[in-house]
Order: C-alpha cells, then sequence, then structure tokens
C-alpha cells in the first residue's frame, strides 16, 4: 500500500478513512518513494511555521512515523526520468505524485491519497485507490 500521511497530523484533514487507514499501518506495511522523508519535512516545517503544530506535536508524530511499518522504495532512479516525465505529461502530475503512480505500478500495489490528480491518473492505469 502507498500513502500520504499529511492528514494524520493536521485535524482539519482527517476523515474516518485516514483514521482508518492509519489503523491498518500497525499491522499492514506501506512503500513509498525515496523523496516522502522530503515531503513529511517540509509538510512539518510548514505547519509549524503557520502555528498549526507545535515543535512538540512534529516530535511526537516524527516518532509514530518512525514506529509504522513504512519501507522506502529507493528504486527509482535517473534512469526513470523517462517514465516520470511520461506520466507528469500524461496525467498532468508533479514529478513527486508520478513517483507514487510509478512505485504503485511497478509494484503492483494499492494507491491511498486523497490528491485528487494523483486519484485521477491511478484510475486511469487502473490502480486500486484505497482511499
Amino acid at each position: 500500500m502507498l500513502g500520504h500521511y499529511e492528514t494524520w497530523i493536521l485535524e482539519n484533514e482527517r476523515t474516518e478513512a485516514t483514521d482508518a487507514l492509519q489503523d491498518r499501518l500497525a499491522v499492514e506495511a506501506a512503500i513509498v518513494p525515496a523523496h516522502w522523508p522530503l515531503e513529511v519535512a517540509n509538510v512539518l516545517a510548514m505547519a509549524e511555521l503557520r502555528r498549526s503544530l507545535t515543535e512538540a506535536d512534529t516530535t511526537r508524530f516524527v516518532q509514530l512515523l518512525a514506529g509504522l511499518p513504512i519501507e522506502i522504495d529507493r528504486a527509482t532512479s535517473a534512469s526513470d526520468l523517462d517514465s516520470l516525465l511520461a506520466h507528469c505529461r500524461a496525467h498532468s502530475l508533479t514529478s513527486y505524485d508520478a513517483a507514487y503512480l510509478e512505485l504503485a505500478m511497478r509494484r503492483q500495489l494499492p494507491l491511498a491519497t486523497l490528491d485528487k490528480e494523483l486519484r485521477r491518473a491511478a484510475q486511469a492505469v487502473g490502480l486500486r485507490l484505497e482511499l
């Protein structure tokens, strides 16, 4: 399972579906692209700047993530640039979201995301969505 995570820490973005996904991660592994730690750090840093989170909130969330079975996939490389750009063009995705799509397709995994464009792209290529 692939997934986005920011809804777990930002109260205004939580839903029953994202809570259920978090519960599943207690027993079922997720896999994320190599840039995922950068995305997590950015979401947390920006939330702190907006005062949506405190430093203590961020620390607790990082500890929560460290305890979850999240595998970071390092297989995407510069040799995949053409493939990533093709996904960006075909589905109007950022390169970051194209990496999630490529990983799900390569590993034949369902995709967990609330991002509308990424959901549309996943459906277009026949991936199962978890949210």
